[in-house]
């Protein structure tokens, strides 16, 4: 049998040019394709890594603030606390002294005077626990207490009997203006149920005008054509005192 080498030469030749082909047309941008996806999945692999790590550092950032946070506020809680009971502790201290010393002012009068109880001194002495009382209730008035004084007040108008409710009723004909006074500023709200509390009650349209009286003590009262409704502790120190002046004679 004869080879024919043309044909064999041929032949390896179309194979060189194939396989040349094969990898400059299709291995090589498969071998392409996958060395880019790798490198891909290698970078989003390290963007992961990185944004792990970078999660991990604002989670412990987080809670190194948090931890800081806490200690700060237990810190400032036990200031805040002892500041409040130091504070209790002078204010406790300070009426014991003054009671104290109340106690000894009113031991020496009556050692000093006991046979006659001398009347000036007498006057004194009380006139020292009605100032004591006014100052103590006035350094005592707080938003809780001028709450409860306008709820008194409401339940005093709203408690007139029916001769009082006459009477009101009578000053307030005509559309005479009513003057509300009262020991610390009422609030928009406040002036409103005032109003309204009397506008119902005696069926009456007035204007009303609003004023701060701090001599009232935590008090408020209605004044209009010379008449007066009032509820104030001020009122109640004025009956005490006459009381005493009475047992004083």
């Amino acid at each position: 049998m004869k080879i024919d080498w043309f044909t064999v030469i041929a032949q390896i030749i179309n194979f060189v040019v194939l396989m040349w082909l094969l990898k400059r047309f299709l291995y090589q941008p498969i071998l392409s394709a996958i060395d880019e996806r790798e490198g891909n999945i290698k970078k989003q692999l390290l963007d992961a890594e990185s944004q792990k790590k970078e999660a991990n550092q604002a989670k412990d950032e987080f809670y190194h603030k948090n931890e800081t946070f806490k200690r700060e506020k237990d810190q400032l809680m036990q200031k805040v606390t002892a500041e409040a009971k130091a504070e209790g502790d002078r204010l406790k201290e300070k009426a014991r002294n003054e009671a104290n010393d109340l106690k000894i002012s009113l031991e020496k009068a009556f050692t000093e005077d006991q046979a006659t109880k001398n009347s000036t001194m007498v006057k004194r002495l009380k006139g020292e626990v009605l100032d004591i009382a006014r100052k103590t209730l006035k350094d005592l008035s707080s938003v809780s207490l001028e709450e409860q004084t306008i709820t008194v007040f409401i339940e005093r108008i709203n408690g007139l009997k029916a001769h009082e409710k006459a009477e009101f009723s009578e000053a307030l004909k005509g559309g005479k203006p009513v003057l509300v006074q009262s020991a610390f500023a009422l609030s928009t709200k406040q002036q409103g149920l005032v109003q309204k509390t009397v506008s119902e009650l005696l069926k009456t349209e007035n204007t009303f005008e609003f004023k701060t009286r701090p001599e009232l003590i935590t008090g408020i009262e209605i004044l209009t054509n010379g008449y007066k409704l009032a509820w104030s502790v001020t009122d109640y120190l004025g009956t005490f005192e006459a009381d005493v002046e009475a047992s004083g004679k």
